[in-house]
């Protein structure tokens, strides 16, 4: 008999607008308003700059019990020209939070009326978006962001021959090597957003308000004359996809690959590469692939048959479950608080041919993770610190990647990406389970 359903119990996913907050700060010299409490602002801080080790600020229209009965739209106003008066933005996002949506404030209308009121402001770009929590996760609110900020800046003109990169949510480290990667093809993309300095940033003895680095705003606006796209991540509607936007816009070329984990789908990268560039591969990147089939070999023997469980966003499961079945590893739960009917397609075309079904997630939550773990029998869990009480509680291995880690130093430079990404996680998995194998005999190192 199936479990009745009661309620989401600590969901597998982050709220919407911590997701645009996180697109936003991938923008040059942008800063980021939420229009809701003060409680929304001082919990992204929180959960942003915990697993980044950044201080990050985001701005408040504070609205209060007065604000959710008569509207808050003088606060938002008043907000922006208090962010406009410390930081001088040139760019200002404008995320909506529950509370806003609920009492059906209209953003677009009160950010016109402001304009009106105080023309000055017009120098400034303001980019409005939609991202209720009771309607989507952290990806959405990020997607949402990343259309948004194309659709208030980007503009056509003659067709030049640059790329345009839209990597999706990944680490600071993986965008400093997918720029590696694509200069290595004489290609110096648009990049949005581009968190890799603004979120892993450099101490140089002065002190900005704003941090330095994100995608310049010059370049988003020539984004609609670039050749092609190159996008990462197959999961979410087109409505919430930056190249499709400009593909349907101004007819940029639309390139839509999984994220580059694990060596089939950097193989599609490189691929992708090499026909929009004319291109081949550098002998540097060759290596590093053959590098990591010759560590594939090697760690088979501590790989093979090992039970997974993998959890985090839509579009990360789906690249680390190709990744495990490549390695040998058997996933026996793959998990996102997102997803929807292509990654579970994605998932089922990946994970046919192994002999057993692992169960496959879409929009769950923690608890049922753990039910299924247990029932599982694994023996390892992948994923963000979100599961180590599922780890405790198992008496198994937490291996952690993704998206947050709170709990352990240098997550913003862990490197998923690409060949030398999927050595380094390689490198991880087998030490974790030999590791994991010496402490359950007792004892510490023997040749093994």
């Amino acid at each position: 008999m199936a479990k009745s359903f009661v309620s989401t119990t600590n969901p597998c996913r982050l709220c919407r607008p911590l997701g645009a907050c996180l697109a936003f700060r991938g923008v040059e010299d942008s800063m980021v308003l939420l229009h809701g409490s003060q409680g929304c602002s001082t919990y992204m801080r929180r959960y942003i700059s915990s697993h980044f080790r950044e201080p990050v600020d985001i701005a408040s229209s504070a609205l209060s019990e007065n604000q959710a009965v008569y509207g808050g739209a003088a606060n938002l106003k008043q907000g922006i020209r208090n962010v406009v008066a410390k930081y001088s933005p040139a760019v200002l996002g404008v995320a909506t939070t529950c509370l806003a949506e609920t009492i059906g404030d209209d953003v677009r209308m009160a950010i016109s009326e402001l304009m009106e009121e105080e023309p000055a402001l017009r120098e400034i770009t303001i980019v409005p978006v939609s991202t209720p929590s009771y309607n989507g996760g952290h990806m959405d609110g990020f997607n949402d962001a990343c259309v948004a900020i194309l659709e208030n800046c980007a503009e056509s003109g003659d067709q030049r021959g640059e790329i345009n990169l839209f990597p999706g949510f990944v680490s600071p480290a993986d965008l400093r090597y997918l720029k590696e990667v694509m200069a290595s093809f004489g290609v110096a993309p648009m990049v949005l957003p581009d968190i890799s300095d603004t979120l892993d940033g450099v101490i140089d003895g002065s002190l900005n308000r704003i941090p330095t680095g994100g995608a310049r705003l010059a370049d988003i606006r020539l984004a609609g004359s670039s050749a092609a796209s190159i996008e990462f991540g197959q999961t979410f509607p087109e409505s919430q996809s930056p190249a499709l936007f400009l593909e349907k816009r101004f007819g940029v070329r639309a390139e839509r690959l999984p994220l580059p984990i694990g060596i089939r789908y950097s193989d599609l990268f490189f691929e992708s590469l090499e026909r929009l560039t004319g291109r081949a591969t550098s002998e540097i990147h060759r290596n590093e692939r053959g590098r990591l089939v010759d560590a594939m070999v090697d760690a088979h023997k501590y790989l093979f048959g090992k039970r997974a469980v993998i959890y985090g966003d839509a579009d990360f499961v789906i690249a680390m479950t190709s990744f495990l079945v490549d390695l040998g590893i058997q996933p026996v739960v793959c998990a996102s608080g997102g997803g929807g009917a292509d990654y579970l397609a994605d998932l089922e075309a990946l994970t046919s041919p192994l002999e057993e079904t692992p169960a496959l997630l879409a929009r769950t939550d923690f608890d049922d993770i753990r039910e299924h773990s247990r029932e599982a029998a694994a023996n390892l869990l992948i994923g963000s610190s979100k599961g180590n009480h599922i780890a405790r509680e198992l008496g198994i291995p937490l291996v952690r990647i993704g998206y947050p880690i709170h709990d352990r130093f240098g997550g913003q430079r862990i490197l998923h990406a690409g060949y030398r990404g999927a050595l380094n996680l390689l490198d991880l998995l087998t030490n974790t389970i030999i590791a994991r194998e010496e402490a359950e005999l007792g004892h510490g190192y023997s040749y093994m």
